[in-house]
């Protein structure tokens, strides 16, 4: 889905300053948002896609002034309220009440947490299928605008690369985010060049990306 998270390749949000020194959690609350984001993913039944998905369906103010961890918190809260874990509303109301306002406790719901069957362990998959498409070949990145998770950054829609690695064949994040199944595919390292993705006045570089078969074509 197109959000706030897609911010790769994007122009004015200035340089990303990278601290040599900078320690894994800057505060106390990090490790513990940090173990809550994984076990929350545990206790709702969900996966890796669908805790990025949550990431993805935050309020873009809020996935901006939260923080990293700030995030991984409300990402928590929303994954436990969709498999009823939580209902609606329980960790505001628990947060107002410690603070001395007298709220009621919200009410029961039914749990609603995901069931799916999962074809073997990890992420990569053998399929019988041959891949589409062959190292040295040019493929057009699709322009894709779904509703639902995917894993295509924005700047490569529209863009032509080249084929420059078959990766094993792995399930679609598309499909495993919202428990329809793995359709697992084929997977391509595609070699961008840099001012493909953002025209000539771009600094010389070639991007290297995964992409799955599904969102590509071959370029004319």
């Amino acid at each position: 889905m197109d959000g706030i998270h897609d911010m790769g390749g994007k122009h004015g949000w200035g340089t990303v300053s990278i601290d040599p020194d900078e320690p894994v959690f800057e505060s106390a609350w990090e490790a513990r948002a940090f173990a809550l984001g994984a076990m929350s993913a545990g206790l709702a039944g969900a996966n890796l896609d669908a805790f990025r998905h949550a990431l993805e369906r935050l309020h873009p103010l809020d996935y901006l002034s939260d923080g990293y961890y700030g995030r991984w918190l409300a990402c928590a809260e929303l994954l436990l309220v969709d498999s009823g874990v939580v209902p609606s509303g329980a960790v505001e109301a628990r947060a107002r009440r410690m603070s001395g306002e007298d709220v009621p406790e919200p009410g029961e719901v039914e749990l609603n947490k995901p069931q799916y069957e999962r074809g073997g362990a990890g992420s990569l998959r053998t399929i019988d299928v041959p891949p589409a498409y062959s190292v040295g070949q040019r493929v057009l990145a699709r322009d894709l605008h779904r509703t639902g998770h995917h894993r295509m950054p924005a700047y490569v829609r529209r863009r032509v690369g080249v084929v420059s690695a078959i990766r094993p064949a792995a399930v679609l994040p598309d499909a495993t985010a919202h428990f329809t199944g793995e359709e697992p595919q084929h997977v391509y390292t595609v070699s961008f060049s840099s001012t493909e993705l953002w025209g000539d006045s771009a600094e010389p570089a070639t991007l290297n990306i995964d992409l799955f078969e599904s969102y590509l074509e071959a370029a004319t």
